[in-house]
């Protein structure tokens, strides 16, 4: 075989007729590209869903989550115990609430990423802060009603009768601390309790409002109702609009969940039946919302009363 010339290269095959052939190398098929580009590992992981959310290492109700929130149990009834925060959001509950956690004997610990605290919060919810609570302090119903006599108020108790979410009461909560209500009363069994996603839900408010739990529920009504203290609850096949009954004076609300509703027995311990008026095609309305219409109503009629 004939011995090239040094320093030449023969001809690429496929190389356009005419000019230089220095340096030049066929293009690398398309084709090819992008197969190589889809056997690469995604660059991202994946969105994160509430529905993948890890499994929480805190008891759900010894836990508080959101930097809202974390700022209101630091200044309401429980002790927070140990708060886990990322950098931003210890900046955000501010250096006055981190002193008065420490200085009732809680501790603090900055955490580098808000990823390492999903699985200690069991949420992705948690604005990189988590704390850790003594447990919430139940009442019962006589203790409600005897911090409305302290204050000299009329009672105004929303009772929840299988209200099971968490959200619901938590949103019901932000409505009797926003109304000024005397508290909330819950069943002991099939009922929401005081956990974080309900304290995240209430925005806070749980660490101010008083929640009491009784046996039963229907004997609870039955006990508290009388000559000064009238239980209405709202259904949609009450006997009168919700602002044609007196809500000045002692006031239980029963409220039920959307599906359920209120139990029998529960209902027959009431004075009345009221309805919010529907103009709509949507037959019902989210428990908590009714909650605010009829808490409101009552503040309405209590002021206008105050004032005569």
């Amino acid at each position: 075989m004939a011995e090239q010339p040094r320093g030449r290269r023969p001809k690429p095959k496929g190389k356009p007729s005419g000019g230089s052939n220095r340096g030049y190398e066929p293009p690398r098929p398309q084709r090819a590209r992008h197969q190589e580009r889809a056997a690469e590992p995604a660059a991202s992981a994946a969105p994160r869903t509430p529905g993948d959310a890890p499994a929480g290492s805190i008891d759900p109700e010894l836990l508080v989550y959101g930097r809202h929130p974390v700022r209101e149990a630091v200044r309401g009834r429980r002790k927070v115990l140990r708060l886990h925060a990322t950098p931003a959001a210890l900046a955000d509950i501010g250096p006055e609430v981190l002193d008065a956690l420490r200085a009732d004997g809680g501790t603090v610990t900055e955490v580098a990423e808000s990823r390492a605290l999903d699985a200690l919060a069991g949420t992705y919810d948690h604005q990189g802060a988590v704390a850790e609570t003594n447990p919430f302090a139940y009442l019962n119903l006589e203790q409600l009603l005897t911090r409305a006599r302290k204050t000299g108020t009329e009672p105004l108790i929303f009772c929840l009768d299988q209200v099971t979410d968490p959200h619901n009461l938590g949103a019901i909560a932000r409505v009797a601390d926003a109304s000024g209500a005397t508290g909330i009363l819950v069943p002991e069994h099939r009922s929401a309790r005081v956990t974080g996603a309900a304290v995240k839900a209430s925005a806070g408010a749980l660490e101010h409002v008083l929640v009491a739990r009784c046996t039963n529920l229907a004997d609870a009504i039955k006990e508290t109702k009388g000559n000064t203290i009238w239980a209405y609850a709202a259904t949609e096949h009450g006997t009168r609009d919700y602002s044609e009954v007196d809500l000045a004076g002692g006031t239980l609300l029963i409220l039920g969940a959307e599906g359920p509703g209120i139990r029998p027995r529960v209902l027959s311990m009431c004075d009345e039946q009221v309805r919010i008026p529907m103009a709509g095609q949507v037959a019902s309305l989210n428990v908590a919302t009714v909650a605010a219409i009829l808490g409101f109503e009552a503040v309405r009629q209590r002021r206008a009363a105050a004032s005569s």
